[in-house]
C-alpha cells in the first residue's frame, strides 16, 4: 500500500490541536475499513502538535511560498556568515526581522480565518516567532516547517557565529621636517631611535591586546560551554517530556477505549434491569390474582360447609 496521502496528512496537521486526535483516529479507522492497514498504522502514529506548532504548520500548508522565502533568506544569511560580510549581514538581519514579523502577522490572520483558534491575545505568537527564527539557522527545523509536520515549537540561541572584528594597528603622523644638511647624521640616528621605540611600543601594545583578547576568548568559550551544556540538558528534558507525553496519550487512548466498553456494558445492564423489573411486576400481579382466586375459593368452600351444617 502507498500509505496516507499528502493531502490527508496536511488536512490532519491543519486541524486545531483539540480536534486532532479525533480526526486522526477517524482517518485511521477509515483506512482500516478500506483494507490499508499500513496506512492506518502510519496515521495512528501521528502525534498531536502544540498550538504554536499547529500555527506554524498552518502557515506552511496555506502559504508555502512565504515559507520558501524564509528558506532563501536562511541560505543568504548562512552564506554571509561564512564570508564574514558585515554590511551584508546587517542588511540581511534587518530583512530577517521584517520577514519574520510579516510571517507572524500572517499566522495571526490565518488563525483568525479558521475561527477555531484561541483568541488573538492568547495565541503563542512568541513561540511562533522563535520557531521561525530557529529555521533561519537550523536546516532541520526549516525542513520540518516546510513539510508542515512540526510537533512542537523550538528556539535558537543565536544566528551562527558572530563575525569577529578585524583589528588593525593604524600608524601615521606628520612628515619630519626637512633636516638641514649639516645635521643629517644626527637626524638619521634620532629617527632610528624613534622607530625602534615605536616598534617596541607597538609590540607591547599588541601583546597587551593579545592578552586581553585571550582572556575574553577564554571567558567567551567558558560561557559557550555552559550555554551548550544547558542547551543539552534542555534538549534532554524536552525529549523526556515528549516521551512522557506520548506515553500519557497512549494510556489516555486505552482508558478512552475501556470507558467506551464500560459504557456499553452499563447500557446492556440497564436494559436487562428494566426487563427484569417488568418481569417482577408481571409476576407480582399474577401472584396477586392467584391469591385472590384462592381466597375466593376458600370463601366458597366456607359457605358450602356452613350450609351443610344447617341442613343437618
Amino acid at each position: 500500500m502507498a500509505g496516507p496521502s499528502r493531502e490527508l496528512v496536511e488536512r490532519l496537521f491543519a486541524t486545531p490541536p483539540d480536534r486532532f486526535v479525533a480526526a486522526r483516529d477517524a482517518a485511521a479507522e477509515e483506512a482500516r475499513r478500506a483494507g490499508d492497514r499500513a496506512a492506518a498504522r502510519e496515521i495512528a502514529r501521528l502525534r498531536r502538535p502544540t498550538v504554536a506548532a499547529w500555527l506554524v504548520n498552518l502557515l506552511a500548508i496555506r502559504r508555502p511560498e512565504l515559507v520558501a522565502d524564509l528558506a532563501q533568506l536562511a541560505d543568504a544569511l548562512r552564506a554571509a556568515q561564512r564570508d564574514l560580510r558585515g554590511a551584508k549581514l546587517r542588511e540581511l538581519s534587518a530583512q530577517r526581522r521584517a520577514v519574520v514579523g510579516a510571517l507572524v502577522a500572517e499566522v495571526r490572520r490565518l488563525a483568525a480565518e479558521t475561527g477555531e483558534a484561541p483568541p488573538a491575545g492568547k495565541l503563542p505568537l512568541a513561540e511562533v516567532e522563535a520557531t521561525l527564527n530557529a529555521a533561519l539557522s537550523d536546516a532541520e527545523v526549516a525542513e520540518q516547517i516546510r513539510a508542515g509536520r512540526l510537533l512542537r515549537a523550538t528556539s535558537y540561541a543565536g544566528f551562527g557565529e558572530v563575525p569577529r572584528p578585524q583589528l588593525r594597528l593604524v600608524t601615521g603622523g606628520a612628515e619630519e621636517p626637512a633636516v638641514p644638511d649639516r645635521a643629517a647624521e644626527r637626524a638619521e640616528a634620532r629617527r632610528a631611535r624613534d622607530e625602534r621605540a615605536a616598534d617596541r611600543a607597538a609590540r607591547a601594545e599588541r601583546a597587551k591586546r593579545r592578552r586581553t583578547l585571550d582572556r575574553e576568548l577564554a571567558r567567551a568559550r567558558a560561557d559557550q560551554d555552559r550555554a551548550e551544556a544547558e542547551l543539552a540538558g534542555a534538549v534532554r528534558s524536552a525529549q523526556d517530556g515528549a516521551a512522557e507525553l506520548d506515553r500519557i496519550e497512549t494510556e489516555l487512548a486505552e482508558l478512552e477505549r475501556r470507558r467506551a466498553v464500560a459504557e456499553q456494558e452499563l447500557s446492556r445492564a440497564k436494559l436487562a434491569r428494566r426487563a427484569a423489573e417488568r418481569a417482577v411486576t408481571a409476576a407480582r400481579r399474577r401472584a396477586g390474582e392467584v391469591e385472590a382466586a384462592v381466597e375466593a375459593l376458600d370463601a366458597e368452600e366456607g359457605d358450602a360447609a356452613g350450609d351443610g351444617h344447617e341442613a343437618d
